[in-house]
């Protein structure tokens, strides 16, 4: 099963995912956020780092902006984490595989949410609604997707931690995660915010993959 660990803010954990198993690193670029990358990695740190798929997530930023980066960083991926339109999507597919990410409440019809997204993005991500944006940290509810025709392939978000691998794989035997991409990990596997546990990664992705 493949991971994403997101969040990520110290090389030298960078260069350690791809031995853990780990197939995507990703990268805020998101001021707010206290994972914000370029508080902590420059852009020619980022470009040169070429072991893993680098994927960053911005939040309502200018499509210059995200194009920007993708050249200066060589963004294998963006993923899309506000208000983004399907246009606003569409102009930055042109250039990159695009995920857009939706955070969702519990009564949220994920079938007409996604729906003006089909035509413009590559991959979805779902995650918990919160205040402000980005990831919270709270457990998402993967009932949720029980019974929806997505139609497209998906990361799975939302407050993922330690122990839960064999809920993950339970749930990746059932009929609404035939689109399941990819599992997307950040803040239960951190000593602090963007510094990860390695060692915990690497018994996540082991277990999940064993």
């Amino acid at each position: 099963m493949r991971v994403k660990v997101c969040g990520m803010t110290q090389l030298d954990q960078v260069d350690q995912l791809e031995n853990l198993g780990a197939t995507f690193a990703g990268f805020i670029f998101y001021p707010k956020s206290p994972r914000y990358v370029l508080r902590h990695l420059t852009t020619n740190q980022l470009k040169k780092e070429n072991n893993i798929n680098k994927v960053g997530v911005f939040v309502n930023a200018g499509a210059d902006e995200v194009l920007q980066m993708v050249d200066e960083c060589r963004l294998h991926m963006v993923q899309l984490h506000g208000d983004e339109t399907p246009k606003f999507c569409e102009r930055i597919a042109d250039y990159v595989s695009v995920v857009k990410a939706f955070r969702l409440s519990d009564n949220d019809s994920i079938e007409w949410m996604v729906r003006p997204y089909m035509d413009c993005c590559d991959m979805f991500l779902f995650d918990t609604m919160g205040v402000g944006y980005g990831g919270t940290g709270k457990k998402f509810d993967w009932t949720m997707l029980k019974n929806q025709r997505i139609g497209k392939p998906y990361f799975l978000s939302g407050g993922i931690e330690p122990n839960d691998e064999q809920a993950l794989l339970d749930f990746a035997a059932q009929p609404e995660a035939s689109g399941l991409f990819a599992i997307d990990i950040n803040s239960k596997f951190e000593t602090s915010p963007g510094v990860k546990d390695m060692a915990s990664i690497g018994r996540f992705i082991k277990k999940l993959n064993k």
